[in-house]
């Protein structure tokens, strides 16, 4: 049994309110002792190889509090679209991508922003004919609630004037019935995740899964929370179980909910997850792959004007909820009255007032029930009523400070329009009621490297764009905060704290080095900050090579 001793470390152990240490010992895939480093290398013992991390900043492993694995891993295949600032940029890239690969039977694209728009214009099929008009081309938005879709793109996801639109979603439509390429929320989910789902391979979607472990190990993170479960997902996910006897790193899965309009269809949703979760649980490798709850997407985003408010858009709209709260409450307290956990989808202040009324349902109804942890997911805009509605209740809020980089906020703003454009992401608002917080990325939605992440959380700045002015400052994490949150919460969150989240004897050996210290370098060293080495059960799971 060989154990291992790291000193000359600045080790966070995911307390924030807890000394730092400078060594600790991992035996057996887990951590041995932590502290001073005498005492580790007495508990550690003579025969221990002893390695010099160089004064390394040294965290617990991120846990990624809200990830779309399977999204993430396909989007790194797809042409890169955040940076464009223009419509005349996103075409020149296409066509690039189009010249690049000549045999290509259709082009993908992700992260483009709404405000590459002018005042009142929207996504077009024409504007992609214009640069790529002989394949499909299908572009998801930056916030993944949209998709964007040449004519190529309409005819093979079969859309013309009698397509319907479902339940939540929207294809957009000129004054002649025709779809104009624009597909909003759960219309962008039938359609088109739908047919790129019917077109990829087991081959396709094991790189997709290699993909994002691949990225996701090279920033520190060593589980995950998948937000997007579906049954593809999990066959990939179980052949590579099957084959190696676990994965890179441990995933807990949330199954992503259709509202589909009859409500003993979605009530029967519930009934095949938690049979799912328990056929899970009795496999080999369970400790590494599960089912714990159900997601609910109640709204769209602020973005694109489909999230549910209490008042109406500066162009005056006031849209419905995906979920109303009728269709809602009944399977929030099926879910719960099986023992999955809630995670709602909500990111305006209308949607976070009906999930909290989904949650006093299942409290109501079910009973107390150990380890309930409902969290609502992005909270993007809330109102105070919410906020302590939240603490009472107990439920966690899942915040993504990528989200909120000054740099993708002008349309956020703009849509807003009002005094509530200044009162996004409170995040000191949660802290002061005693909320519990989880931070993540939403990668794909968001660009998924922890360093960025935690910068925006402690500084409220632009990773993406210097020159940018913090947005409302006030509301930022100390750095101890924010690590805390970004490990310890989201383990947590998950259900996973017992093993997970915090560098401590008997704690799993989940760990990352820094070469920058996020609590006392100056917080721009983290733009540039690379991630050395990542363990997972004490096992190198990456290594940075120069």
């Amino acid at each position: 049994m060989t154990t291992r001793l790291y000193r000359n470390a600045a080790v966070f152990t995911g307390d924030a309110e807890g000394p730092g240490c400078e060594a600790f010992a991992v035996r057996d895939g887990r951590i041995l002792a932590v502290g001073e480093l005498d005492p580790v290398r007495s508990a550690a013992g003579p025969e221990a190889e002893e390695i010099d991390l160089g004064g390394a900043f040294v965290a617990p492993g991120i846990i990624e509090g809200h990830a779309h694995l399977a999204m993430l891993g396909e989007a790194l295949d797809k042409v890169p679209l955040r940076d464009c600032t223009t419509v005349a940029e996103v075409q020149q890239r296409l066509a690039e991508a189009r010249r690049a690969d000549p045999e290509a039977t259709r082009l993908l694209g992700v992260s483009w922003r709404f405000d590459i728009f002018a005042d009142g214009e929207r996504p077009t099929a024409a504007l992609l004919d214009a640069a790529v008009p002989d394949v499909p081309v299908l572009l998801d938005a930056n916030d993944l609630h949209s998709v964007w879709a040449n004519t190529a793109a309409l005819r093979a996801m079969g859309i013309d004037r009698d397509t319907p639109d479902p339940v939540g979603g929207e294809i957009v439509r000129d004054e002649h019935g025709d779809a104009t390429g624009f597909l909003l929320e759960t219309a962008a989910i039938a359609y088109a995740w739908g047919y790129l789902a019917r077109t990829a391979s087991d081959e396709d979607r094991d790189r997709f899964f290699d993909n994002a472990f691949r990225a996701y190990l090279a920033t520190g993170v060593t589980g995950a929370t998948d937000m997007s479960t579906n049954d593809t997902d999990i066959a990939a996910l179980r052949r590579r179980i099957d084959r190696d006897g676990r994965l890179p790193f441990p995933v807990r899965g949330h199954w992503l909910l259709t509202a589909t309009g009859d409500p003993e269809a979605d009530l029967a949703q519930i009934d095949r997850v938690a049979a799912l979760r328990d056929e899970l649980a009795g496999l080999p490798g369970a400790e590494w792959l599960g089912i714990v709850g159900v997601k609910f997407i109640l709204d769209g985003t602020i973005d694109a004007c489909t999230a549910a408010m209490r008042e109406p858009y500066a162009n005056g709209a006031l849209p419905d909820p995906i979920w109303t709260r009728e269709r809602a409450v009944p399977v929030a307290v099926a879910a719960d009255a099986a023992g999955l956990q809630l995670a709602l989808h909500a990111i305006g202040d209308e949607a976070s007032t009906i999930a909290l009324d989904a949650v006093e349902a299942c409290l109501r109804r079910n009973g107390p029930r150990a380890n309930r942890r409902p969290r609502i997911e992005h909270l993007e805009y809330v109102a105070d009523d919410t906020i302590a509605r939240m603490a009472a209740l107990g439920v966690t809020a899942s915040m993504q400070p990528v989200h909120c980089d000054p740099a993708v906020l002008d349309n956020w703003q703009a849509v807003l329009g009002d005094e509530r454009a200044l009162g996004g992401f409170p995040w000191h608002e949660f802290r002061a009621r005693g909320v519990a917080l989880a931070l993540g990325t939403d990668a794909p939605t968001a660009p998924h490297e922890a360093p960025p992440n935690l910068f925006i959380a402690i500084t409220a700045r632009s990773a993406l764009d210097r020159a940018r002015e913090p947005y409302q400052p006030q509301r930022v994490f100390t750095p101890a905060a924010a690590l805390a949150a970004l490990t310890a919460g989201t383990a947590r969150a998950a259900g996973m704290e017992a093993e997970y989240g915090r560098i401590a004897a008997g704690y799993r050996a989940n760990l990352f080095a820094l070469d920058a210290n996020p609590l006392s370098d100056d917080p721009d060293r983290l733009l540039e900050a690379r991630v050395l080495l990542t363990l997972v059960d004490g096992a190198e799971a990456y290594r940075y090579a120069p």
